[in-house]
């Protein structure tokens, strides 16, 4: 029995709120604040409040399961693994390498993801890798990286939000999803600052707005065109700023002068006197900043879009300068770092790119392997997911529910079914994990210890608190089995801070360098910002704000990137009239495998629903309360109406955390950014109808 509290960090979100897990006299642990955290300073959401209940054995896997006779039937480590092993070893041998496919999540643990991605190209060989993060900050990533040179959430910590003047917050209901950092924004507006909410909904978070722009899904791209237009026709750029410290203005300032305000009034539903407010409240004061979320990011041209918003910032001088800047609010619980260390289709350790010779080298020679023998980059999430029983043949997923998450989510749960051979690792037996071959019970954040970056940048420590069930076993020692299975004995550790000791050399002089950070260090400073190299003298101190004195570019310059609005991949018509658009409620997490077993959070929010407007409403003849199916290309989800004036009338809106007939994501459409490869999971043509 556990016998002292632990400091240790939620589960869920890229807040990563610090908590303390103290133990319970008839055994148990229960949630406790943990005010010493700046992050969160002791709040947490519901979903942290009852964390610990999904330690419960009554929900959560306790032994392996294999299927026999078309049922999942209890079986011992041994069969399991040994089968793992056999039908991953006979797909290779029979069909190649690249037949096997390797899905992570945004939920591992760096430690976890450094060794899947390792796993996947030094033992199975293959190029098929990807996770489910790629649904998630992909586009602001790669828009990030075009235009600074390096990807980190956010450049600078939380605490200085509330100390700048305008904070233009693009597509985020943090209210929602994030509830303890809502503080900082309500601090802003105590300080005299100015919050700007864009959002078609005008959600919880609008309403503590100064100012809420409820822009047709799918037009955030022409919105950011617009205000910048705005910019410099009224004298507002940083002319200095620009000449000194960007390139390639001349060319983005064209495109913006292309849309000018009335017709961008026209795409987006937006005024033209609330777009000179909003120009107005941005530029005035000395620093502001703009961060964005899924909303501008989960769509078919979401690098672009978030370019655009980038560019406000440096046309305005609000990038790398103390106070201002352009952030992203990642949201899966390690987010970041999972994208950082090597699950990444076209990534290795420290955000080295995968076609990089240098890379290559430097993570082969700490891999002790032959640079030649890694694998290029492969298909990115959806596209690994769509290619599932052609020539990707088994799949070894860890972390993540596809079947709930994914865009066209009836056509992946297909090729998934279509598979020879699915294995899962998970906490608990997911909507995927049902579908599976083998599943493998494994421990979760309270029953092991291991690192998570947050959207901060800053790499923590969450500790092991209780022991996991007798028949689980951690990730890691499930890859260190099945790579000497696979014929790699050596390579794969099972303890976690071995494993780190490991990443720090593999991160050494990459964008994300990790080399200077310990677990000691983690332990004693409440977290490390990255990058943060190692130093021979003294301890590195790490970078909590990036980009003061150089971008991460060559030159040490940010890139505009031209960009000009285009369409929805699918806008509506007469037979799908109406806009949908998806995201989350605040007592129900990402695909809900968890929280959906907690009694607490379903009472809170128990199903999907479908928000529209009265007007939308009265034309289809629908009542609060009614089964209103929801009909796309894709398929059809039913749900009950919820009806409400703070949703545009074109628009319906539905939470995405349930399977079933209320599956959201039944409908989205899988139409595929250019460079990030993010689905458009935000904007989708349907039509409504009254459900029997």
């Amino acid at each position: 029995m556990q016998t002292a509290s632990t400091p240790t960090h939620c589960p869920y979100c890229a807040l990563q709120c610090g908590m303390t897990l103290s133990p319970l006299p008839k055994g148990g642990v229960e949630v406790v604040e943990r005010p010493d955290f700046p992050v969160n300073r002791g709040a947490l959401c519901g979903k942290g409040r009852t964390a610990a209940a999904v330690l419960s054995s009554r929900v959560r896997l306790t032994s392996p399961l294999v299927r026999s006779g078309g049922s999942l039937v209890p079986a011992t480590w041994e069969e399991a693994l040994d089968r793992i092993a056999g039908e991953l070893g006979r797909v290779r041998d029979t069909h190649g390498a690249d037949a096997l496919g390797v899905f992570g999540g945004g939920g591992l643990t760096n430690e976890k993801a450094y060794t899947l991605g390792k796993f996947a190209r030094v033992v199975l060989g293959t190029s098929q890798i990807d996770y489910n993060g790629r649904f998630c900050m992909s586009s602001a990533a790669a828009a990030g990286v075009r235009a600074f040179g390096l990807d980190r959430g956010l450049p600078f910590p939380l605490e200085d939000v509330p100390r700048t003047g305008c904070v233009i917050l693009v597509g985020s209901n943090l209210a929602e999803t994030m509830p303890p950092s809502l503080r900082f924004f309500s601090e802003l507006r105590e300080n005299g600052g100015t919050l700007i909410v864009i959002d078609p909904r005008r959600t919880k978070t609008a309403e503590q707005a100064d100012l809420h722009l409820a822009p047709r899904p799918g037009t955030d791209l022409a919105l950011a065109l617009g205000l910048l237009h705005l910019i410099v026709a009224e004298g507002r750029v940083d002319e200095e700023y620009v000449r000194e410290r960007t390139v390639g203005w001349e060319e983005a300032r064209a495109a913006a002068m292309a849309h000018w305000p009335e017709y961008v009034e026209r795409i987006t539903g937006v005024s033209v006197p609330q777009l000179r407010e909003t120009v107005r409240l941005f530029c005035e004061p000395e620093a502001a900043m703009v961060l964005t979320a899924r909303g501008p990011e989960q769509q078919a041209k979401g690098t672009d879009t978030v370019g655009a918003w980038i560019n406000l910032c440096l046309a305005t001088g609000r990038a790398g300068r103390p106070l201002s800047g352009y952030g992203c609010l990642t949201g899966q619980g390690n987010g970041q770092g999972g994208r950082e260390h090597g699950q990444k289709a076209d990534q290795l350790p420290g955000y080295r790119k995968l076609d990089d010779p240098a890379a290559r080298a430097h993570v082969a020679g700490v891999w002790g392997v032959d640079p030649d023998s890694l694998p290029g980059p492969g298909r990115s999430a959806y596209e690994l997911l769509d290619a599932l029983g052609t020539d990707l043949r088994a799949l070894l997923l860890m972390g993540s529910n596809p079947v709930v998450s994914a865009p066209h989510a009836a056509h992946v749960e297909k090729r998934i079914g279509s598979l020879d051979f699915l294995a899962v690792c998970d906490v608990v037996l997911s909507e995927t994990a049902a579908l599976a071959d083998v599943v493998l019970p494994v421990t979760q954040w309270a029953e092991e210890t291991g690192t998570t970056t947050s959207l901060e940048g800053r790499v923590l420590l969450r500790r092991q608190a209780v022991t996991a069930p007798d028949d689980v076993r951690s990730d890691l020692e499930v890859l260190h089995e099945l790579a000497a299975r696979l014929g790699v004995e050596k390579g794969f550790p099972v303890e976690p801070e071995e494993v780190f000791e490991e990443l720090r050399r593999a991160s050494a002089g990459g964008v994300a360098d990790y080399s200077g950070i310990t677990y000691r260090r983690l332990a004693e400073e409440n977290g490390v910002f990255w990058p943060c190299p190692a130093r021979d003298d003294e301890p590195a101190p790490g970078t909590p704000r990036l980009f003061l004195d150089r971008f991460a570019t060559p030159d040490g310059r940010a890139r505009f990137v031209p960009v000009s609005h285009r369409p929805n991949a699918e806008e509506p018509d007469d037979d799908y009239p109406v806009l949908l658009t998806t995201g989350r409620v605040v007592a129900q997490y990402q695909s809900g495998a968890q929280t959906r077993r907690v009694d607490e959070l379903n009472a809170a929010a128990p199903g999907p629903f479908v928000e529209l407007h009265p007007r939308l409403a009265a034309r289809l003849g629908a009542a609060e309360g009614d089964r209103v199916a929801v009909v796309s290309r894709r398929g059809r989800a039913v749900a009950p109406a919820r009806i409400t004036t703070g949703i545009r009338p074109d628009t319906v809106f539905m939470p995405f955390h349930w399977p079933g007939e209320g599956r959201a994501n039944t409908l989205t459409n899988p139409a595929l950014d250019p460079t990030s490869r993010m689905p458009e999971f935000k904007s989708c043509a349907v039509r409504l109808e009254l459900a029997e």
